[in-house]
């Protein structure tokens, strides 16, 4: 099976579907509507159009197998998510970076293994001198850009 590496952009619902989806690597309609009924309180025409939506983005391929479609990841997880945070960093300002990182540190629960790669990740870091405010000037907000 070929996994596109091609960011693609998916919203909160269809990440959503897209977990699902990840976390079986093959199913059904009905059994993400089974999953998703137990958390979220979507109809299951909201479900096949999420369903749809991420076929035609080619984040999902489907295989009619009988009378049922067969839902398959088209995009990896792994991919997806370092995407999602490249695009999350992209629209803060450089210098407020490394404290958003520390936010996240400390809301996310955290296995001992998670723990030891931050560490890790942390040791082998490569440290600049000074980071460079990446913002539009005068960008609203921004206290590196204010006189």
């Amino acid at each position: 099976m070929t996994m596109t590496v091609t960011p693609i952009k998916i919203s909160d619902s269809e990440w959503e579907v897209m977990r699902v989806i990840w976390s079986q690597e093959v199913t059904t309609a009905q059994e993400i509507i089974d999953i998703l009924g137990q958390t979220m309180d979507w109809k299951p025409a909201t479900i096949k159009t999420l369903l749809g939506r991420l076929v035609k983005k080619g984040a999902v391929r489907t295989e009619q197998s009988g009378k049922k479609y067969l839902y398959y990841p088209a995009i990896d997880e792994g991919e997806t998510v370092k995407s999602a945070s490249e695009n999350l960093f992209s629209h803060i300002c450089a210098k407020r970076i490394g404290g958003a990182i520390a936010d996240l540190i400390t809301e996310a629960d955290l296995t001992d293994k998670d723990v030891e790669r931050i560490q890790e990740q942390l040791v082998n870091k490569k440290t600049v001198e000074k980071v460079e405010c990446n913002c539009i000037p005068d960008q609203y907000g921004c206290s590196h850009h204010r006189k």
